[in-house]
């Protein structure tokens, strides 16, 4: 008898602990992203990378339940605001996530952060927010937008080119790219094009490209706008007279609708799937095993940004809005294994890494990826930090 009182007062006492367990609500995150549109398959692959890491952790991150509010922005930078808008004030999410267009970035990054949200950037990288307009709010996990050009600037200069075509879209990521590129690249730029963003046909560009007969060409067209660039580049029979050098265009995204016209370019990024640490390894292996093709830089990157947030809220006990000193060291801490092999924020929020060349291939499944071929930057850090007023 005094065994079962025993056990009915333990069962009482287990109970309301169990209850309260299971009525604390998730910890909100809002996941903006471009999901549809020339830019859907970007925002796609960032949102399937994040999901993967949370999945893998039974619906948690930090140790505590999560729920993920996924929004479509369209590349939209007005309904981008309103989304935004939804997610701070309807939602009460106190981290916003994802941002794949730099558009959308420079539209709601102000407006979330002046409400004391968290704001976590797992691909565009504006180069005003690594500057003076930096946040302790604000964080990019990916790369800051000259980036991924500055280091495509430093390989052709390395390599002797003397003359190159630039060419990229018309809005600020494009703008920060060539800037980027031309800030590394010591040679002579023949023509520079920065075209609508919706702009599909580019012959009169390659037709001018020809005309003036540059050594190389730098192309920056994200998205839907690299395939129909490579391909009318291709049948303009430039592929294999007139080297091709790129940022964000040879992608797992896009090199299987490219297929062979996409062997041989090159393009510049921090990350490959060929990286060998146990970290990168396990994160491809799962991404593949789960929705069948090969990650992209954005998959890995929105990956990272997961691990990023597990470790930052885990050090707040899941407590984010109670504590943002704590959880702002937490996130500056970046104490987590990314897949790239190291990372570290410098004191603007913005990630200083090796930058990488990267070659389109065919693997051993004769499947098109990309092999890494160089590392002309090491421990690179963005031109802006200096006009941060953060602390280190």
């Amino acid at each position: 008898m005094n065994l079962l009182k025993s056990a009915l007062a333990a069962a009482g006492l287990a109970l309301p602990v169990v209850l309260a367990n299971a009525q604390t609500p998730p910890l909100k995150i809002g996941f903006l992203a471009t999901l549809s549109g020339p830019f859907g398959t970007i925002g796609q692959d960032q949102a399937d990378a994040f999901m993967l890491a949370v999945e893998q952790r039974g619906g948690r991150l930090g140790g505590v339940p999560v729920e993920v509010i996924k929004e479509d922005d369209q590349a939209k930078p007005e309904r981008a605001v309103q989304l935004a808008q939804k997610l701070v004030e309807g939602d009460k999410v106190p981290i916003v996530t994802g941002i794949t267009a730099a558009s959308v970035m420079v539209a709601v990054a102000r407006p979330v952060i002046e409400k004391q949200v968290f704001l976590l950037s797992t691909n565009s990288g504006p180069s005003p927010f690594a500057g003076a307009g930096c946040s302790p709010y604000l964080y990019v996990v990916s790369w800051q937008g000259d980036y991924i050009s500055e280091v495509v600037g430093k390989y052709a200069s390395d390599k002797g080119i003397k003359k190159m075509a630039l060419i990229a879209p018309n809005y600020s990521a494009g703008k920060d790219v060539l800037a980027g590129f031309k800030r590394f690249y010591k040679g002579q730029v023949t023509d520079e094009f920065l075209t609508p963003t919706s702009q599909l046909d580019f012959s009169a560009e390659i037709a001018q490209i020809q005309a003036n007969r540059p050594d190389a060409v730098f192309a920056f067209l994200p998205g839907a706008l690299s395939i129909n660039f490579t391909r009318q580049y291709q049948q303009a029979g430039l592929l294999k007279t007139l080297p091709l050098l790129t940022s964000g265009m040879i992608e797992a995204t896009n090199l299987p609708a490219l297929k062979d016209q996409s062997l041989g370019i090159l393009g510049g990024a921090f990350w490959g799937p060929d990286f060998d640490n146990p970290a990168n390894k396990a994160f491809v292996e799962a991404f593949e095993k789960k929705y069948g093709r090969i990650p992209s830089t954005y998959a890995a990157q929105a990956y990272d940004g997961a691990l990023l947030l597990d470790s930052a809220i885990a050090k707040v006990k899941g407590n984010v809005t109670g504590d943002k000193p704590g959880f702002m060291a937490a996130m500056k801490a970046a104490d987590f294994r990314s897949v790239r092999g190291k990372f570290r924020f410098n004191h603007n929020g913005f990630p200083v890494e090796d930058m990488h060349m990267f070659e389109a291939v065919k693997d051993a499944k004769g499947r098109y990826t990309v092999k890494t071929v160089a590392t002309p930057l090491r421990d690179h850090e963005d031109n802006y930090h200096a006009a941060c007023a953060l602390n280190s």
